[in-house]
């Protein structure tokens, strides 16, 4: 895969900065404006996980598991339904095939085989939602695929391409950083639309990355991840050491699985309407 040109380059980092401050005074005058998600549809066969039909009312992005993390044909059903009655935009959680690890083991998969993948189960989900007279319109990897995508620019590049090569427009959710223009450039070369996006109940290490679930401070009780999203939608997010950090999401995440998410996303929206 060939890299942009300096030029292009340039161009990709002044697309960035004229948007980031466009998206700085839009938060600035409402912070009611940033669009919630959520990951859901990730239980399956007898196997119930999160509160889903608690939580959908209250957010305005669904990320449905496809399978292969989590999910089967009539979690996705019922997700999708739930997603329609709420007016809830449907992104496809693509995800490692790690069913027992949920997603959060990496693995080797590289090239074709995963555009492959994902392909497979962007299909699945959005060949259900049609059946339902609606549509998948992004993608977001979850767990181990995320944050590898994240660290490693030739994965991000493929996962890239499997969403470009869609035969409907496709838009890419990934996490926003400090690093924010390289993603962007990339993007361009592959003719993408992204949505960045930041994490309410998630710790933040000084670099603008996720603390490891294993490590002190990676998941935020209750009240740290109400003040945080709320820190999030001013422009003013800090890490878990206190470095202040420059990110500019379009959307903020809670996860599904987090203790106690229905009352953050709800204090949340709750919070985000009163600024």
């Amino acid at each position: 895969m060939k890299g942009l040109s300096g030029t292009s380059a340039a161009k990709a980092a002044a697309i960035v900065k004229k948007v980031g401050s466009k998206k700085r005074r839009a938060m600035e005058s409402t912070a009611s404006a940033i669009k919630l998600n959520c990951d859901l549809g990730e239980g399956y066969g007898a196997w119930s996980m999160g509160c889903d039909e608690d939580i959908m009312p209250l957010i305005d992005c669904a990320n449905i598991a496809c399978g292969y993390h989590g999910g089967d044909p009539s979690v996705m059903r019922r997700s999708i339904a739930l997603a329609k009655t709420h007016n809830v935009e449907i992104g496809a959680h693509v995800a490692y095939p790690d069913l027992q690890g949920f997603g959060r083991r990496s693995m080797a998969v590289r090239g074709q085989e995963l555009v492959d993948m994902l392909h497979y189960q962007i299909a699945a989900l959005d060949g259900m939602a049609r059946s339902q007279g609606s549509r998948v319109s992004y993608v977001k990897p979850h767990g181990a695929l995320y944050n590898d995508m994240m660290k490693d620019r030739a994965l991000l590049g493929d996962i890239m391409a499997a969403v470009a090569q869609w035969h409907q427009p496709l838009e890419l959710m990934l996490m926003a950083t400090p690093q924010d223009a390289q993603a962007v450039e990339l993007g361009i070369e592959y003719g993408l639309s992204l949505r960045f996006e930041a994490f309410a109940d998630r710790g933040y290490t000084d670099a603008g990355f996720l603390i490891a679930r294993d490590k002190p401070n990676a998941l935020l009780p209750e009240d740290a991840a109400v003040s945080q999203a709320l820190d999030i939608a001013k422009g003013t997010l800090s890490s878990a050491r206190g470095k202040k950090l420059s990110l500019l999401p379009d959307t903020l995440c809670v996860h599904g699985d987090t203790p106690a998410a229905v009352a953050i996303v709800r204090r949340i929206r709750t919070a985000l309407a009163a600024v």
